[in-house]
């Protein structure tokens, strides 16, 4: 099939390289021409495993194109994907002007043929009929406008356009940073929201190789199950998914700090609860929170959304409370170990806001920095990514060193904020030695705690 992403940001890349993969045709949208030339190179502007092989092959076949030419896109594509950001206001918003910008502009390059236009931004509760309306505004303002005739300086309308069909499809993604590609060709469901069954049909039919998962590495699995609702409902479904997770780690953070104080395991709760198949294992990771571009954003907007509709959302409230607290746990554990922090220097394990990405967004590590600058802290941080890349001279009140041993020399304490996974098998003992206090504050309950005190660590981890 013929597919157009406009947006090439984690959603859009992603999505518009494996379904280049999976065999469809697809011209990738940006008006960035910096980065449209980086594609083309097949060249990936941002880090997630896999996705640069992927683009590369895709480009070898002939099966992916990039371009700044929104009206190329257009008219290339009968499914159309709306990809690009919608980053929250400060009221909590989701700020959707380029969502818009993007509707009208796909309303004035159509021009006959049938199009299904497929909102993967994670938009409001109710966009789907907005969007309707910037495409039909979006037509409705090509065709008043006018323009010279080539022959002379006499002006004439456009040629009235053939009558553009088309219809909205509620498509949310579920991708999760560091594993997008293998979420992609392994989704547990996926989610299509509409009134109309061609548009439906169509999107079915484009995703067949997923669903019957060609693509997976558990081929042998049952087809990926496909839940078809209308608009609302699947916008909704987004924000409720990401909404719960949220709580739930909001949940066993708020179970650790009781931990802490009565002298249980949070670890042990959790295996203890996790094996309740009610509950599930998942997302019971107690730690200093959850961020990133996703869960802050969506819990905001669906706290947002209750408000405008005249309901007090107070659990997903209580969520954003705990979480907020839960940022700064790790500077309470370095206090109740140092006392007194000004003067001292502290070195963080990790920067992202989780591994194998280079996302900065939101993260806790921005969090612990501010705190521990206004408490006199010197900060240190060591990252497999930012450390490696030009990212680290946009960030203010740290000094980035670029192995581990660097971070630990000279250090009071080191915080592990990231959960990479090679931070498991660092040379500790000798990270130990170059240390004024091996103090190991685990901010996710990641390392192995005899592993590290046979080190000659302190060790600290969070409800434990």
């Amino acid at each position: 099939m013929r597919v157009c992403v406009i947006g090439t940001g984690y959603v859009g890349l992603v999505t518009g390289a494996c379904l280049a993969h999976i065999g469809h045709d697809v011209i990738c949208v940006d008006n960035n021409e910096e980065k449209v030339k980086l594609m083309k190179a097949g060249q990936s502007p941002i880090f997630e495993p896999g996705l640069s092989e992927i683009m590369q092959s895709a480009i070898a076949a002939k099966k992916i194109e990039f371009t700044t030419d929104l009206g190329a896109g257009v008219n290339h594509g009968e499914i159309l994907f709306i990809a690009v950001g919608t980053p929250p206001l400060p009221t909590g918003e989701s700020d959707t002007r380029y969502v818009e910008a993007v509707a009208r502009g796909i309303g004035a390059h159509l021009n006959g043929g049938y199009k299904v236009i497929v909102n993967k931004s994670t938009v409001p509760i109710g966009s789907g009929d907005w969007v309707r309306m910037l495409v039909l505004d979006g037509i409705a303002e090509r065709q008043t406008e006018k323009v010279p005739v080539a022959a002379g300086n006499v002006k004439e309308e456009f040629p009235p356009t053939q009558i553009a069909e088309f219809d909205i499809v509620s498509n949310p993604e579920f991708l999760r940073e560091g594993s997008a590609v293998y979420d992609t060709f392994n989704p547990d469901r996926i989610v299509l929201g509409s009134n109309n069954p061609k548009a439906i049909a169509m999107m079915q039919e484009l995703y067949t190789p997923i669903v019957e998962r060609q693509f997976a590495e558990e081929k042998s699995l049952p087809p990926v199950p496909i839940v078809v609702t209308d608009l609302s409902s699947a916008e909704m479904i987004k924000y409720a998914a990401n909404a719960f997770l949220a709580t739930k780690i909001s949940f066993i953070n708020e179970v650790a700090n009781i931990c802490d104080r009565v002298g249980a395991d949070v670890t042990q709760v959790a295996k203890g609860i996790g094996l309740d198949s009610r509950i599930g294992n998942k997302f019971l990771q107690a730690g200093i929170g959850w961020g990133g571009s996703c869960f802050p954003k969506d819990v905001s907007a669906l706290i947002h959304t209750a408000d405008d509709y005249g309901y007090e959302a107070h659990l997903l409230k209580a969520a954003v409370s705990v979480n907020q607290r839960q940022r700064l746990i790790g500077v309470e554990k370095l206090q109740q170990v140092l006392k007194i922090l000004k003067g001292k220097t502290v070195g963080l394990l990790g920067l992202t806001f989780k591994p194998d990405t280079d996302d900065m967004r939101d993260a806790p590590a921005l969090n612990l920095i501010e705190h521990l600058n206004r408490l006199g802290t010197k900060v240190k941080a060591y990252d497999p990514i930012v450390s490696q890349s030009g990212m680290r001279h946009g960030l203010s009140g740290v000094m980035v060193e670029t192995d581990p041993e660097r971070l630990a020399d000279g250090c009071d304490a080191l915080v592990l904020v990231t959960d990479w996974k090679q931070f498991q098998n660092l040379d500790y003992e000798k990270m130990a030695s170059l240390m004024n206090n091996p103090v190991m504050i685990d901010g996710r309950n990641f390392l192995d705690r005899e592993k590290l005190q046979q080190a000659g660590f302190y060790y600290v981890g969070v409800g434990r």
